[in-house]
Parts: structure tokens; C-alpha cells; sequence
């Protein structure tokens, strides 16, 4: 016994088309992955090249940024450089054991990148490190 399905011109198709809607979702696939690497840090700055390691890391670090007109973020927030402890303070619960890096631009004068990082090390925080581009050859 053989079923045999009769269907008339006149009679709607009720079959779902899948086709568009998996090329929305590639096209959307696309633009996420494309996106995703540029929403790290916030902040735009232009940083030097080092042939260093990179470092391996079990929690994630505070990232303190400094732009190329000398403004300082705590991650994507801009702080006063009266504020810059206090802020990180009251982040870490007054943990000075937590890990920070700071990202000064490269045109930016070394001496204000040594006076952030000597206000951090004055305060107590022994994990300061400075974040580079790895060496492009």
C-alpha cells in the first residue's frame, strides 16, 4: 500500500523555507566575529612594540589606559589623576595584590607613564606591568 499525495495548484505550500534565514544568521556570524576583538579596551591607544612573552593570566586584570592627550581610564572610564587610587581601591576591595596593566600611548611622555605607575607602586599594588604590542618583524 503506497500513500500518494494529491495536492491541487490551488492548495498553499506549508513547507518553511530555511535558506534566508540561515544566510542572516552567517552574515550576522560575520559581523560578530569581526567585532568582537575591537570591544576589549575601549579606549584608543596607540601602543609601542616589544619582543616580550605575553602573560599567562588566571583572573582577569585591572587595565588602567593612558591616551595620547594624557587622559587616564580605569577600563573604559575616564578618572582624575588625584582619583586613580582611590578608584582602584574601592575596584579591588582594597586588595593591592591585584594584578594591573597599564597601556600608554606611545606618543605620550614616558615621564607621565612613570608617575601613574609610581602613584600605584606608592599606594601599595606590587603587580603593575605595562602592556605592549608584540614585535612586528
Amino acid at each position: 500500500m503506497s500513500f500518494q499525495l494529491n495536492r491541487s495548484s490551488k492548495e498553499p505550500m506549508s513547507e518553511i523555507n530555511v535558506t534566508p534565514f540561515v544566510d542572516v544568521m552567517l552574515v550576522l556570524l560575520i559581523i560578530f566575529m569581526v567585532t568582537a576583538p575591537l570591544l576589549t579596551v575601549g579606549v584608543q591607544v596607540d601602543l609601542p612594540e616589544t619582543a616580550a612573552d605575553s602573560l599567562s593570566e588566571d583572573q582577569e586584570p585591572l587595565t588602567l589606559s593612558i591616551n595620547s592627550k594624557g587622559e587616564v581610564f580605569i577600563q573604559e572610564h575616564q578618572v582624575e589623576f588625584e582619583k586613580i587610587v582611590p578608584k582602584i581601591l574601592a575596584i579591588s576591595n582594597n586588595r593591592t595584590d591585584t594584578r594591573i596593566y597599564v597601556r600608554g600611548d606611545r606618543t605620550i611622555n614616558y615621564g607621565r607613564v612613570l608617575e601613574i605607575m609610581g602613584k600605584l607602586s606608592g599606594a601599595g599594588f606590587s603587580k603593575v606591568a605595562l602592556i605592549s604590542e608584540p614585535y612586528k618583524n
